[in-house]
Parts: structure tokens; sequence; C-alpha cells
């Protein structure tokens, strides 16, 4: 039942157009810095592009497909029209209006500070503000999720909530919190000093304020991704879901230690207590349970697939698959991904092995393999499940989908594997310029080119994308039938509250938070003798 096909597709179509926009950028960057070309000789150019690059891909784009597809769930899932659709497109429009606000500043010279802020440097207030209102139109986003939740319930007591949208929810949720982290920053500490009201800044309690956010934000980018794992693939491919319960247990999982783990990105910050940095160092291993139950549940509910299709063997039923099909092939990339980025995450969580690693190369490779990889691979199997039932029409080529998954998949391992191997030996990340000409770095030069072209084959497969999108519009129309999500090996007929409902785990959500960020904020809110003058960018 999708009613509000106009809105879930602006949405879907604001994203990956930008996503587009912001790929040509990430390959621009990567081209001008590496041995393949003569330095641009001005490093300002680099730093506006990377500003809005990051900005588009951390807080836009997941933003946009989170909220499309949510508006998709709402009415597929719950079989109902969505309610609050006029809010939907304010919140649209409050994204759209945001997103241009932030990028004239960044286009123009006047906000290079990339998309994590680093305060005490101080970009022109439109860019903040603009971040600013991409974040309130989410949230009107968040309240109709809830909202619509509880107009289904009233009408089905007792029920128990489709997994689909109780994993949206839950997604929801996670994000309303995740964002007042940066939110705090932002209206407390840097848009004061960005409008001229201070003209310093405490910079190390900006910093905690934004951990709060930065690695929560991941799960939020994370959360369509799983959705698709566990009620879209199973069904796409001919099987079931193994267990409803562990999908649910999951959701839930994120929702309560995804919040408190943020000030391990913080390890080399000497604002922050060593007690707390271990603190946050363990929940952020906890991370690991809802993602190794995911694992086995979808491996489980593959093989069901496969054997379904007359699979043998202890192995053999892997050759039963059906890796014609892009939803299978986009899910097996994404789990190698997700693998070799969860180990490199594993590092990053260790304050011993951080060191070794800290600032390097080696973190951007790690967070653009999860994010990049292993997320985005999953955003394009979400839109070609979608997208005949939003446009009526059937996709053009299935063979050129594969092949755009097989390109995206190529180009993030070439691109970010050298990055890992560089960051190993030292090279520093957030640099405008290398010479290659010192010994010291000539090394390297051979891996930074094998880079560049990794991002010259994801921007082909990022355009052949939005090709293939944009081609269906034109495709005979067709009945696609009524969009539907996997079933469970065994039917739902009741759920214990405890997993049908958000009151205790958003309690904990926000309980755990409050614990583990309390007291550094406090403490460092407290001192007098702790703020910096403002470095302001693009300052004559």
């Amino acid at each position: 039942m999708l009613v509000n096909r106009k809105l879930i597709l602006a949405h879907f179509w604001l994203a990956f157009v930008v996503f587009g926009l912001a790929l040509c950028l990430g390959a621009w960057q990567m081209f001008v810095r590496s041995p393949l070309y003569t330095w641009i000789s001005n490093p300002e150019w680099y730093y506006r592009s990377l500003t809005a690059h990051g900005t588009v891909m951390g807080y836009v784009f997941p933003t946009l497909v989170a909220m499309g597809f949510g508006y998709a769930i709402t009415e597929s899932a719950l079989q109902q029209r969505l309610v609050g659709v006029r809010w939907a497109w304010a919140g649209f429009w409050l994204i759209v209006i945001g997103a241009i606000m932030a990028m004239v500043p960044v286009a123009l010279g006047r906000a290079s500070v990339l998309y994590t802020f680093y305060p005490p440097l101080i970009g022109n207030a439109f860019y903040y503000i603009g971040v600013v209102l991409v974040v309130v139109g989410s949230w009107i986003w968040v309240a109709l999720m809830s909202i619509n939740l509880r107009v289904w319930r009233r009408a089905h007591p007792g029920e128990p909530v489709p997994l689909a949208m109780f994993a949206n929810v839950a997604g929801s949720y996670l994000w309303a919190w995740t964002a007042v982290g940066a939110a705090l920053e932002l209206l407390l500490q840097i848009i004061p000093v960005a409008l001229g009201l201070k003209t310093t800044i405490d910079a190390g309690l900006a910093r905690v304020f934004f951990s709060w956010t930065l690695h929560a934000i991941v799960y939020f980018w994370l959360i369509p991704t799983y959705i698709a794992y566990y009620t879209i693939v199973p069904r796409a491919i001919g099987g079931r879901l193994y267990s409803d319960t562990m999908a649910r247990l999951s959701f839930i999982l994120f929702l309560v230690v995804a919040m408190p783990i943020g000030i391990h990105h913080t390890f080399a910050d000497p604002q922050v207590g060593a007690g707390f940095k271990f603190i946050h160092s363990t929940f952020t291993a906890l991370v690991a349970l809802p993602t190794l139950l995911t694992v086995f549940t979808i491996c489980a509910s593959v093989e069901i697939a496969a054997r379904l299709r007359g699979g043998r063997g202890a192995l053999g039923w892997i050759r039963a698959l059906p890796w014609q099909n892009p939803i299978m092939l986009a899910v097996a990339f994404s789990f190698v991904m997700l693998g070799f980025g969860g180990a490199g995450g594993l590092i990053n969580m260790s304050y011993q092995l951080d060191t070794t690693i800290h600032n390097t190369q080696w973190i951007t490779g790690h967070f653009h393999l999860i994010f990049g990889g292993a997320i985005v691979i999953m955003y394009f199997a979400i839109a070609y499940d979608l997208w005949p039932h939003l446009t009526g029409r059937a996709l053009p080529n299935l063979a050129l989908a594969r092949t755009q998954l097989w390109l995206w998949f190529i180009g993030m391992i070439v691109t970010t594997f050298p990055w890992h191997w560089v960051g190993i030996l030292g090279m520093p990340r957030r640099m405008a310029y290398y010479d290659y000409s010192n010994p010291a770095i000539a090394p390297e030069a051979l891996y930074v080119s094998l880079s560049a072209f990794g991002a010259l084959i994801l921007l082909i497969s990022g355009l052949l994308f939005l090709f293939i999108l944009a081609r269906a519009h034109a495709q005979p129309a067709t009945e696609a039938g009524e969009y539907r999500f996997s079933m469970p090996v065994h039917p739902v007929r009741s759920v214990p509250l405890a997993l049908n409902s958000f009151g205790i785990w958003v309690a904990l959500m926000i309980g755990l938070t409050v614990t583990n960020y309390g007291y550094p904020i406090l403490m460092l809110a407290a001192r007098q003798d702790t703020s910096v003058p403002a470095v302001y960018v693009g300052a004559q």
C-alpha cells in the first residue's frame, strides 16, 4: 500500500542526486591529492570540496534515504495511509533549504571546517544554521514515525508491530537522541561564536558534545541497511526470515548500546579522563553483538532460501543461491565489506592499538568501507527493490544493475584497502597535499594512485546507478503488485511486550548516555580556563 509515492520518490531522488554530486567531489579530491596530478597550489579548494562532500554524505544523503524508506515502510508494513503528509513535505523542504544554506558559504570559502566542525575553527553562521535545519527536518520525520505507530496501535490493540516498522521506529528514536550532541555543540558553543556573540570557544567541550553524535550517527546510517537485511533480502531471494525475535533483539541492542560510546573518538584528547575512555571503549565492543546476531540470522535465512531452491550439502547450498538477483549480490558484497570494516573497527576501539593508526588514512579507509561500502550498497538494493513499486515501471536491465554493484564493490575495495595500508605506514589524513618526492613517503605513492583509480571506478558505478533509476522511468508501465516484506519461518502471532515496545529501551538509551557523558560534560562546563580564541575560516 504505497499511496504517497511522490513524497517517497522526492526523498530518494534528492538523496541520490546529492549523493552523485558528492561522489564527484570525492573522486576529484582523490585525484588532485595523488601523484597522478600536479598540485592545485591552493589547499582552500581541497577543503571546500572536502567539507561539501562530508556534509552531504554525512547529514543530507543518509537522512533522506532513511526518511524516504521510513515513509515507504510506514504505508507498506502498517497497511495504512501516512498520517501527517503535509508535515512530511515540510520536513523535506526544510532539508532542501538547510542543505542549500549550508553549501553556499562552503562554496564561497567561508565554512571550510569539514563536516565534523573542528572548533576552534569557525565558519560562516549560515553553514551551521543550515545543518540545524537539516536536523530539524529529520526530527519531523521522527515525530511522524512515532505518531503513525501510535495510530496503528490504536487500530490493532495487542498485535505485534510489523518487524519493518519496529526497526524503522527504533532507528528514528536512535537518530533523535544521537543528533542532540551535535545540536548542543552548535547551539551552545559554535553558533554564538559564529554570530559574533562570543570570541572564544571551549574546543574540548565542543569535541565531547560532538563525540555524542559522531559514532552513533553511523548506526543511524546503518539502520536502513539492517532493515533491508531482515525484511527485504529473504523475500527477494525466495526464502524466509530465520528469526523475527533475533531481528528485534538486534535493533533493540543498537538502540541501547550505540549511544554511550563516542568518547573513544577522543582517545588522544587530554580533556577526558582515562576512566571514561575505558568505559566507552568497553561499550563500543558491545556493538558487535547486534552485528553478530544479524550475520548469523541473515546467513541462516539465506541458507533457507538456497535449500528451498534445491541446495544440498554443508556448503553446496551456496551454489543454489540466486546470484543473478541484484539483491543477493548486494547483500553478499555488503557482508564482505562489513566484515573487513568491522575488523578495522576493533582496532579503533582499542586504546592501545588506536594509538598506532590515530588520525591516519587507516581511519579514512575504515569509515568509507563501512558507510560507502557495506551501507551504501544496500541503499542501492533498497532502491532497486522499491523502484518498480514507486514508479509502476520495471527496472530496465538487471544485468546492468549487477554490473553496477560489481563496480561499486571492486571500487570500494581498491579505494579503501590501500588507505588502510598507508595508514599503517603512518600517512596522516585531512591533508590537502603530499610531497611524494620525499623519500619518507615516496613508497606510498603507488598505493595512493591505486586508491585514486578505485575512486574513478566508484564514480562510474554511482553514475551508472543514477542512469538505471532514471531510465526506469521511461520503461513501459507495469503492475508491480503490492509491496511486501519478508515473512519469518514461524509466523508471529504474539510478541513479548519488551520486544514490541520501546519505553524501557529508550529509557536505557538515555540513562546510559547521561551516565557515560554527564560527568565529563559537567566538569568541562564548570571550568573557566578552557576556552581559546576562535579561528575564523575565510577571514581576510
